[in-house]
């Protein structure tokens, strides 16, 4: 009786602590970094954006900054070029990398090491280098121009980088460039788990390539399609290097992104951290909005 009853008394706290120390203690170190690196900059930064000034002397202004922003028309023009940018190219993005991934998984494709590797390499360049080199390419004088005019296909130069339409058209072609070979190494590697035996029995009930697409690759890459696309989501409305080296916001603020914004509001016009903290904490909001709409069109319940 008392031996059931031994078995049967659950360990204290302090008994399950002692026997899992160390686990607690390599749990503490991580929730002190973050904690330490990550929550409370964020907390700063809110504590920040409730406050406005030149430099370093602010002053508490509660939610006025807030209600600034709509009243902001750089701040909209920002926005707005941020979310174009992001409903064009994400998109264009991800549909380039499947394509590229499946024709890149077929077994009997030569050279498939080099393709691969060429079409990755853009995602490992300098950010900086790879933006100046856009910039010259699509100069008045630029190659692009060049080319297109000599295959006949245009009478005069584009204005790549100095039409409101063309700029944007440039920075969504340069950010696509870069980034598609590195959303198609997730989709490859996953399609590289695929049993093969799933693709011979579609071919034998008759399914064609474009069948096989939808209704067995699609579905099997739906985890890393969700992943990628809200890792790219955040990283668009993050874009700031290839705006400033490419067009510098212009011409006007044509381009001109949010991340762009904050770094023009904390050192190239008069320094206000705090509107710039209100600024940052918008693409805070809009992320979480995003990241929640993306899961829940997923049909992810957790």
């Amino acid at each position: 009786m008392n031996q059931q009853l031994s078995q049967t008394v659950k360990p204290t706290f302090m008994q399950r602590f002692k026997k899992n120390y160390i686990g607690w203690i390599f749990i503490l170190l991580s929730v002190v970094g973050i904690s330490l690196f990550y929550f409370y900059p964020m907390v700063q930064a809110f504590i920040l954006s409730l406050q406005s000034g030149m430099g370093a002397n602010l002053d508490f202004v509660g939610f006025d900054n807030y209600v600034r922003l709509f009243n902001d028309p750089t701040f909209i023009t920002a926005l707005t070029n941020t979310i174009l940018y992001l409903l064009i190219q994400v998109p264009v993005m991800i549909v380039l990398a499947l394509i590229f991934s499946v024709l890149l998984n077929d077994p009997t494709l030569k050279f498939r090491g080099f393709f691969r590797t060429a079409i990755f390499l853009p995602a490992v360049t300098s950010l900086v280098a790879y933006a100046v080199i856009f910039k010259y390419l699509f100069g008045n004088d630029g190659i692009v121009n060049d080319l297109l005019i000599s295959l006949n296909l245009m009478s005069e130069p584009i204005a790549w980088l100095s039409d409101p339409f063309w700029a944007k058209i440039t920075i969504i072609i340069a950010i696509t460039w870069r980034w598609t070979g590195y959303n198609m190494i997730f989709y490859l590697s996953a399609l590289q788990n695929v049993d093969k035996s799933m693709y011979e029995a579609a071919r034998i009930d008759g399914a064609s390539a474009l069948q096989q697409f939808f209704f067995i690759t699609i579905p099997l890459l739906k985890p890393i399609i969700l992943f990628t696309s809200i890792v790219s989501t955040i990283g668009t409305l993050q874009l700031f290097d290839e705006v400033m080296n490419i067009t510098s916001g212009g011409p006007g603020n044509a381009t001109m992104t949010i991340s762009m914004y904050i770094y023009n509001l904390s050192f190239e016009y008069t320094p206000d951290f705090g509107y710039a903290a209100t600024v940052s904490y918008v693409i805070l909001i809009i992320v979480v909005v995003l990241s929640f709409i993306q899961f829940k069109l997923a049909g992810d319940r957790d």
